[in-house]
């Protein structure tokens, strides 16, 4: 008789001690739980054989990038009803149960055991990556960790992202009919206000992605850009669209690490979504960097994720799904943490704008076009890289919105030494 349902959801409910709130649909055609709500679709008994090699988010993170299971249904109901049961929970909710010494855990890990079937436990998906070596964020490492992350095909890209190819959170407005395209080139637009940028000026745009914001800054401001990336692929992109804008003598795009870059000084300085890449042991080093290569007066706009702080910061851990299947080796710090930093690099810190929910905006558009273009996409990277995408974003639309991350634009000025900033004398007014 099937029953494997009835079973995963009892030895469910028996460790968190709560009814689970979605249905199970198991791979013998057995169902439990909530009719109404979102299942959870288990079409191998391999993903248990996962979960008890790897319990926790990493096991489940595999089971979900091989296709071993799925939602049916919301999937941003399913992600909030599990994340309110096991992920948020409270503060100390991980420090509560010792797998080898709870008995609940014992008594989960049998059952599971039992109903997992034969040993041995699967190899991770193809979309994982593999073991690193050597120091945290030395040159090497970051070109792998970018490139993992960001060669994965323009292609992709473009039906994720659409015709704006900004990756990075835009900027909303109310008036009906608002598309993603107005809210990136809005967005764009803010960062070169906030730079005040003017003819002529020397703009460096760190992590330049496709080209987007070294584009619009050259030729709405005219600007000269030079953008700098990790990533051929991008590179490789973002200089086919320079030419096709008539746009080469004023853009020149690099593959360059930006702790390489020595052409200053420049006027200003654009930071958008790279410093997550940076990591807390060079953070210091990425601020000494920057400050060095603006003229006193420049102006830096970092626009970064922050993550809520730690009561006790030593226990903060990269997300282990994140860091083998997106960003390897990325990390957030608290918005305090990062603009302390910049201080202690030298910058006079100016302003800084939260734009949370942007994000969450933002991500749920790029949910929306993946989803759209599933079957091309599918065929542009690989079906565990269209899935581990799904659920990130999906995932971190959910934790913006609910306050626990981040994204902030901190607008910081290499003041010189007579003290005049340059700054309008009332905030937000930008311009020149």
């Amino acid at each position: 008789m099937a029953d494997a349902a009835l079973r995963l959801t009892t030895l469910a409910e028996e460790l968190l001690g709560a009814p689970l709130p979605v249905r199970i649909r198991a791979w013998d055609g057995s169902e439990s739980g909530p009719p109404d709500a979102p299942a959870l679709i288990i079409r191998n008994r391999r993903a248990l054989r996962r979960l008890l090699w790897k319990p926790g988010e990493l096991g489940l993170a595999r089971a979900w990038v091989a296709g071993e299971i799925d939602v049916e249904g919301d999937l941003y109901e399913a992600l909030g009803l599990l994340a309110g049961l096991i992920w948020e929970r409270g503060t100390d909710a991980k420090d509560e149960v010792h797998p080898a010494l709870d008995p609940r855990m014992r008594a989960a890990a049998r059952g599971l055991v039992q109903i997992a079937g034969p040993w041995p436990p699967p190899a991770p998906p193809a979309e994982e990556i593999r073991r690193r070596h050597g120091a945290l964020h030395t040159k090497r490492r970051d070109r792998a960790a970018i490139s993992h992350h960001y060669d994965v095909g323009n292609d992709f890209y473009e039906l994720v992202l659409g015709p704006s190819m900004v990756y990075s959170c835009a900027y909303w407005g109310d008036a009906d009919g608002f598309t993603l395209e107005d809210a990136q080139r809005d967005k764009l637009d803010l960062i070169c206000r906030k730079l005040a940028l003017k003819e002529g000026d020397r703009l460096l745009d760190v992590g330049c992605g496709w080209g987007s914001m070294a584009i619009h800054a050259a030729r709405e401001y005219g600007v000269r850009v030079t953008g700098v990336t990790l990533s051929r692929e991008q590179a490789a992109y973002g200089r086919k669209r320079v030419a096709e804008e008539g746009l080469t003598d004023r853009i020149e795009l690099r593959v360059q690490d930006y702790r390489d870059v020595r052409d200053g000084p420049y006027d200003a300085i654009s930071s958008i979504g790279m410093a997550e890449h940076v990591g807390s042991v060079k953070y210091r080093e990425y601020a000494d960097d920057l400050y060095a290569l603006l003229k006193p007066g420049g102006r830096l706009l970092n626009h970064q994720i922050a993550r809520r702080p730690e009561k006790d910061e030593s226990k903060y851990h990269i997300d282990e799904f994140i860091d083998a299947y997106v960003f390897p080796d990325g990390e957030l710090a608290p918005l305090g943490r990062t603009v302390a930093t910049l201080e202690e690099a030298g910058f006079e810190a100016r302003d800084v704008e939260s734009i949370r929910e942007h994000y969450a905006l933002t991500l749920r558009r790029w949910v929306g076009n993946l989803e759209d273009h599933w079957a091309e996409a599918v065929r542009s990277t690989s079906a565990g890289r269209a899935r581990v995408w799904r659920l990130y974003m999906a995932a971190s639309a959910l934790s913006f919105e609910r306050n626990k991350i981040g994204v902030n634009q901190i607008l910081a000025v290499k003041t010189p030494e007579g003290g005049a900033s340059g700054m309008p004398a009332r905030a937000r007014v930008w311009g020149g």
